[in-house]
């Protein structure tokens, strides 16, 4: 799955696009009834592309939360960054 870096800055902005955690249950939902099987090809793949969605915005989040790990961390080691007491890391 590619992920676009401009969709990355707007997950969070996006009021219709779940937060991680909703997507991540809703994914674990999806394939607990995808495994549990009994469903008609049309609802197996109705099923499998809301997973591949899913699977995207969880992506999406997580690549932004590695963004804003690795930002956080560069300004860290930039010589002369302040290292007080209330650093975050």
């Amino acid at each position: 799955m590619s992920v676009r870096t401009s969709r990355v800055v707007n997950v969070a902005a996006d009021d219709k696009t779940p937060s991680y955690e909703q997507a991540r249950e809703e994914l674990t939902e999806v394939v607990r009834r995808l495994e549990t099987g009994g469903l008609t090809l049309e609802q197996s793949i109705e099923l499998w592309e809301r997973g591949e969605k899913l699977a995207a915005v969880c992506e999406e989040w997580l690549q932004g939360a590695r963004v804003k790990l690795a930002a956080a961390m560069a300004r860290r080691s930039e010589p002369g960054a302040g290292h007080g007491d209330d650093a975050p890391f």
